[in-house]
């Protein structure tokens, strides 16, 4: 018994004698020493015979190996089937394999491009469309003229073919012409000038609706001829001053900003002044404005005295050095007594710093508001001393033939015309071009 403990204490001592070994008993022979044969191994599946006790003899400082984990008898391991041969990868090729049907290899956006196109595939669309964006061609200022004014055309146009169709020309047609074109603004004057020069030249005759719409864009022109001059400013005045009126509406702050472009392109220097102070948008719109063409903009607080303002500005404008000052001012309607008068007080105010100033009125006139444009014109003229006209809007009414009838009656310069809302759809007055355009004559 005392040999197995001291065989199993050697075992677990890693090939170390114990210290104090024990000797044989005398009737066992010595036998010569031989290597302890290793324990068997243990399957996991038999428990040990007992816990492992390290008697109190042996010192606490003996290392100990740890128990090695039991391992299955060889007879338990199956025998690993023979390697299969594994079969080396196919060789890469660095080289780059075009596929048979390739995709178009899409070129980064240049500056300039906008959008990619992902149709079919990424950079052609379902449709055949151009590779690269191309400008639309501009079209002249007669084409544009000639959209604008189509709703007016148009109507005068089906009017006037309603009347001559089959008709000889006498005094029913004649009648029937002329309520025609008073329906379409042009004003009882001008209605009468063209009656008058048909019936001269056709009367009894079979006439077209072209034939009629010749006569007219000549008549018409006769009309807009004397009142179809450029805007001249006096740059004698430093600033020469240009106050823009109108009703609610009519686009003075749009015309404004127009204006400035076309201005500060001639190399002239600008500042606006921002007198509408009780639209807030009217002071930001003209800020962005001022901001587009490089011109000063003075403005004040929303509710600022108006004619305090405009003194202010034209003191800035003159410590600037700007060649013009443009006053936008708040849309008042005519029939307003208390906003006429503080119109008249802006118009006195600036006379303080110069007798002449305003040097020139501008009232911008909204094509869609047809006959009561007539009375705008007339009181704004008696108010504020308008010198010239810029018809705006005209691209929204079928009403263009309102501009006729306010030249026949107040003879008051038009300089400008709108038919937009981009900077080149504000365009020096043409009557021919005009009077073609209103008659569909190409």
């Amino acid at each position: 018994m005392a040999t197995g403990f001291f065989k199993r204490v050697f075992s677990f001592g890693g090939g170390q004698p114990a210290p104090d070994p024990v000797p044989p008993p005398p009737e066992t022979p010595a036998a010569p020493p031989e290597t302890p044969p290793a324990a068997p191994p243990e399957t996991p599946s038999q428990p040990p015979e007992r816990p492992v006790e390290i008697p109190p003899s042996l010192p606490p400082e003996v290392p100990t190996e740890p128990i090695p984990e039991s391992k299955p008898s060889p007879a338990e391991i199956p025998e690993a089937p023979d390697p299969q041969p594994i079969e080396p990868p196919p060789e890469i090729s660095l080289q780059t394999v075009m596929p048979s049907n390739p995709v178009p290899v899409v070129e980064p956006p240049r500056p300039g491009v906008a959008k990619v196109i992902v149709g079919k595939t990424v950079g052609q669309s379902a449709e055949p469309v151009p590779s690269a964006p191309t400008e639309a061609p501009k079209l002249s200022w007669f084409q544009r003229l000639s959209q604008g004014l189509a709703r007016s055309s148009r109507e005068l146009s089906g009017n006037i073919a309603g009347v001559f169709t089959k008709k000889k020309l006498n005094e029913e047609t004649l009648q029937d012409l002329e309520d025609v074109l008073i329906r379409a603004d042009l004003g009882m004057e001008t209605a009468l000038r063209i009656t008058d020069a048909l019936s001269a030249s056709r009367y009894g005759r079979d006439v077209s609706d072209a034939d009629v719409r010749t006569v007219m864009a000549s008549e018409v022109e006769k009309v807009l001829t004397p009142v179809a001059r450029p805007l001249e400013l006096d740059l004698s005045h430093k600033p020469h001053v240009v106050l823009v009126v109108g009703v609610n509406g009519t686009g003075k702050t749009t015309t404004i900003g127009k204006l400035a472009a076309k201005l500060t392109a001639g190399g002239l220097k600008v500042t606006l002044a921002a007198g509408d102070t009780f639209r807030a948008a009217a002071i930001e719109q003209l800020k962005i404005w001022g901001e587009r063409t490089g011109s000063q903009v003075v403005s004040s607080k929303l509710g600022a005295d108006a004619a305090g303002l405009a003194f202010e500005a034209y003191e800035k404008a003159k410590e600037a050095g700007s060649d013009i000052l443009i006053i936008d001012t708040a849309g008042r309607l005519q029939n307003k007594v208390e906003l006429m008068a503080e119109l008249e007080k802006i118009v006195r105010v600036l006379g303080k710093h110069d007798a002449d100033a305003p040097h020139t009125v501008l009232q911008t006139v909204d094509a869609t508001t047809g006959q009561n444009a007539l009375n705008q014109v007339e009181i704004f003229r008696n108010v504020a001393g308008v010198s010239g006209l810029v018809m705006t809007k005209l691209d929204g009414t079928a009403r263009g033939g309102i501009l006729v009838a306010i030249a026949a009656k107040h003879k008051l310069p038009v300089y400008f015309i709108g038919v937009g809302e981009g900077v080149d759809d504000l365009e020096p007055f043409s009557a021919g071009d005009f009077a073609k355009a209103i008659a569909g004559v190409a």
